[in-house]
């Protein structure tokens, strides 16, 4: 196959894969009482931890007054809680709760085995030109949703 096909399938393959992930995502915010809004801040705090609510805000690319909506319904959903921060009692984090994340591995926890699984058929050197391939990728969206926000630079 010529490089051209191979990179058109490829891409394919990405766009394929992106319209699951969009799945899964409905599916799971559905489960959750959520809406996608709110999954993409609990998916923030699940990959990242506990977060000052301008941290969320930034990782979740919102307004601040959009984030502290987002913050109260997920704690009326149980999913979330503010609490003082241990190291500095005048910052205040938003973690998962308990609730939270026994429920985030019932969704997410079978998906994740799996593509561990299926990444092990894979050697160290295929699994590195993927992490290559992915942060590229990764690059690419962070640039466009830049653009699409009309962000300068």
């Amino acid at each position: 196959m010529s490089k051209e096909k191979e990179i058109h399938a490829l891409t394919r393959a990405v766009q394929e894969l992106q319209d699951a992930t969009d799945l899964i995502d409905e599916l799971a915010a559905r489960r959750l009482g959520i809406n996608r809004t709110d999954l993409r801040c609990l998916s923030r705090l699940s990959a990242r931890g506990a977060l000052t609510a301008g941290e969320l805000a930034t990782t979740a690319g919102l307004t601040g007054g959009a984030t502290t909506t987002v913050i109260d319904r997920l704690e009326r959903a149980g999913l979330a809680q503010r609490v003082r921060d241990h190291s500095d009692r005048r910052r205040v984090l938003v973690r998962l709760t308990e609730r939270a994340e026994r429920l985030t591995m019932e969704i997410w926890g079978p998906i994740l085995n799996d593509a561990q699984t299926e990444l092990r058929q894979f050697s160290v050197a295929e699994l590195e030109l993927i992490v290559k391939f992915l942060s590229c990728a990764l690059d690419n969206q962070r640039r466009h949703a830049s653009r699409l926000r009309g962000d300068p630079g």
